[in-house]
């Protein structure tokens, strides 16, 4: 049998199979790029973690961290020395003050401005409240409050209340918004702008108006001095009060002896009598028929 002599063999100059995938992956793009920054942050990465996995490693760090910020925080142009307070009445400057107590000078770091926003906003006075840290170490508040339209009796309480039934604040006593009509009963805080409309259509006689009371949390009475009322209709109470003022202006209507204008029913509306008008108009029918003699 014939021996080979594998020493001086020729080698097979082809690469081998794992030496040539492992060519074809270094010529791709990544590969190199992954060793160049992948291996370095990985290892870095490391290093970090084994750093941070000491407890005191981690203290001075946060210490540290918390050494810069006070520094930051506390250099002069980030200070804030001073609160103004914008677009609100003496009443409601105080309010805001008392809830918001500031230490000056404070950084602008400390202050949390949207916290500070919802607890101004949360004033039934105030409808929106902004603020804005101005160059100068300037905490500017700027207040858009809400105005009284309407002063509301309910059993127990007297309270101011915006155009759309709001509350603004309460209120001690009548005589101190005397300048506001008044409204009253339960519900009608619910109701204000059709109160206040019916309040500019009692134009002609609003000298003598006293207020406008919700009954039975459904419609409304305009209660006038004398003791009389004009009584209207659950639904459209402003077009009955106009067709009452026309008859008032054409006719005099509520300068005669009246207790009240009954327009519940808008398609017939009543007149009613004091009782002592209704005794004299008794008298001179019966004067009139001879039945008292003179």
């Amino acid at each position: 049998m014939q021996q080979v002599d594998y020493r001086n063999s020729r080698r097979d100059p082809a690469p081998s199979r794992w030496a040539y995938r492992m060519h074809r992956l270094w010529l791709t793009p990544y590969v190199p790029r992954l060793l160049r920054l992948g291996v370095p942050v990985a290892i870095s990465a490391l290093s970090l973690i084994y750093v941070f996995s000491q407890p005191e490693n981690r203290t001075a760090f946060t210490d540290m961290m918390a050494e810069i910020r006070r520094t930051v925080a506390e250099r002069p142009e980030f200070m804030v020395t001073s609160m103004t307070i914008e677009n609100a009445s003496e009443e409601l400057t105080a309010d805001i003050k008392e809830i918001l107590p500031m230490d000056f000078p404070i950084s602008s770091f400390d202050i949390d401005l949207v916290a500070m926003q919802k607890v101004v906003e949360q004033l039934d006075a105030v409808a929106r409240a902004d603020l804005r840290v101005r160059p100068g170490g300037v905490l500017e508040l700027a207040v858009t409050e809400r105005l009284p339209a309407v002063v509301w009796r309910a059993p127990g309480l007297l309270e101011l209340l915006d155009g759309q039934g709001r509350r603004v604040a309460a209120l001690e006593e009548r005589g101190r918004r005397g300048d506001l009509p008044l409204i009253a009963g339960i519900g009608a805080d619910t109701e204000v702008p059709e109160a206040l409309k019916l309040y500019a259509a009692a134009g002609p006689i609003v000298d003598r108006l006293r207020g406008i009371v919700r009954m039975g949390e459904r419609r409304w009475d305009i209660v006038l001095d004398r003791d009389q009322r004009i009584m209207l209709p659950e639904d459209n109470p402003v077009i009955a009060l106009e067709r009452v003022m026309a008859l008032h202006e054409a006719q005099d209507l509520l300068e005669r002896d009246l207790a009240a204008v009954d327009m519940r029913n808008p398609d017939r509306a009543t007149l009613r009598m004091r009782p002592d008008a209704v005794a004299n108009l008794h008298m001179i029918k019966g004067i009139e028929l001879g039945d008292i003699l003179q």
